[in-house]
């Protein structure tokens, strides 16, 4: 099965927590401080993989969760950190912010993209040593792993758009013109995935994309919609077959109009690619008259057109040599520039607050203060008179008094809540 849109969540590893400990050794009395760091927590990273052409295993697997670094050890011995998450994804995959549909990276190429950091090691107590106190026994803990929901796209990266109606011959051209064995038989919609084929013999080689389910109205939805009008995107250039036999009683020159309309109604980047007009099936003509008509009319409009019979072999050659030649001169393959922008982490030296007081509660409010709490161990004595001087020297006591706080009345400091004793 083909995929090529999947949501998922990511989530990168949380940093370890830093140890509490003291050394220990025969002969050492009053060993200080020797809790060591937690180790950082794994990344998540993208990496694209040209072996893959489908987004198929996102389908099943939803959730991507990096491991935890580990905690920190006596002897100040580091916690190891996590090794990352790489989830491999198909050459030409976009990842989206699923919240704002914003692109963060467009994977056109195999370089590794970190998508999510993991959380940095918390401090161990070997760090709060001073000449005032020597008997830390507190710690940080590991900064948590950033985490989102995403969404993956996948824009196949070809050279050359393979456009036109159903049944008009597409997959018959690209298994003449390559060496892929797409689905060949006598119905529309016989198609119903992107086939990728390689053509190695004109100048340096390059890729077609037979893009199938481009009717009337697919811009709006009809067929198959735009589910593959969004693989056209990246392409160079694009051939456009049209069926001149007349077997099936259609007006070639209606269906090159109609197919040219829905591009420029999805995209007017993609009506302006370079095209070369491709008649196919000139072998089982019934209508000569009509085919000059059509062959008349498209290069009135400045388009180059070949005939050809993808199913008898016959005008390959020129049209593929004209087709190499043209992408030297093209500019590469289109990569699309990044439009997300990651929320900046708080400045942690910015130490403002507030102090309201709501239903008979005292509300502190400040992002650094809620860093602060998560390094507290309101179980330790030196831990707790940490907190209170921070409390006491960035003037949040001063501001609570100054608004005629009173013993054993209630202060909330995010999710902590306690009596003020003074």
């Amino acid at each position: 099965m083909f995929v090529d849109v999947a949501k998922i969540w990511i989530k990168a590893g949380k940093g370890g927590d830093g140890a509490v400990a003291f050394h220990r050794e025969k002969y050492v009395n009053a060993g200080g401080p020797d809790g060591g760091d937690g180790g950082k927590g794994g990344d998540i990273i993208f990496q694209a993989d040209r072996n893959l052409n489908t987004l198929m295993d996102f389908r099943y697997k939803r959730k991507y969760v990096a491991e935890n670094g580990k905690d920190g050890g006596t002897k100040n011995c580091t916690g190891a950190g996590a090794p990352p998450l790489i989830i491999k994804v198909p050459l030409g995959t976009l990842i989206k912010d699923a919240e704002t549909g914003l692109l963060i990276k467009d994977l056109s190429d195999e370089q590794p993209f970190v998508a999510a950091k993991g959380g940095r090691g918390g401090w161990g107590n070997q760090h709060f040593s001073t000449a005032t106190r020597q008997i830390p026994r507190f710690s940080k803990p590991g900064q948590p792993g950033e985490e989102f929901h995403i969404q993956l796209e996948l824009k196949l990266i070809a050279d050359v758009g393979l456009i036109g109606f159903p049944n008009v011959g597409k997959s018959t051209f690209l298994s003449a013109v390559s060496s892929a064995k797409p689905k060949i038989a006598n119905y529309h919609f016989t198609t119903m995935t992107p086939n990728l084929g390689v053509v190695d013999r004109y100048g340096n080689g390059f890729v077609i994309a037979d893009i199938p389910g481009i009717i009337e109205g697919a811009a709006a939805g009809a067929g198959l919609g735009t589910a593959f009008l969004r693989h056209v995107e990246r392409c160079r250039m694009l051939l456009h077959l049209v069926d001149v036999s007349g077997s099936e009683g259609r007006d070639p020159i209606e269906d090159f109009e109609i197919i040219n309309r829905e591009l420029k109604e999805y995209s007017p980047v993609l009506a302006q690619l370079p095209q070369l007009v491709v008649a196919n099936k000139c072998d089982v003509v019934y209508d000569e008259e009509q085919k000059e008509r059509f062959i008349a009319h498209v290069e009135k409009k400045g388009y180059p057109v070949f005939c050809i019979s993808a199913a008898a072999r016959q005008g390959l050659e020129p049209l593929l040599a004209k087709t190499g030649a043209l992408l030297e001169s093209l500019p590469k393959t289109r990569v699309f520039e990044p439009e997300y922008v990651k929320t900046p982490v708080s400045n942690v030296k910015d130490k403002s607050f507030t102090v309201k007081k709501r239903d008979g509660v005292y509300v502190v409010e400040g992002e650094w203060l809620n860093k602060i709490i998560e390094t507290i161990r309101f179980d330790d004595y030196e831990s707790m008179n940490y907190f209170q001087r921070i409390l006491q020297s960035n003037g949040i006591i001063a501001r609570l008094e100054e608004l005629g706080i009173r013993e054993n009345d209630p202060v909330r400091i995010g999710d902590l809540e306690f009596d003020y004793l003074p």
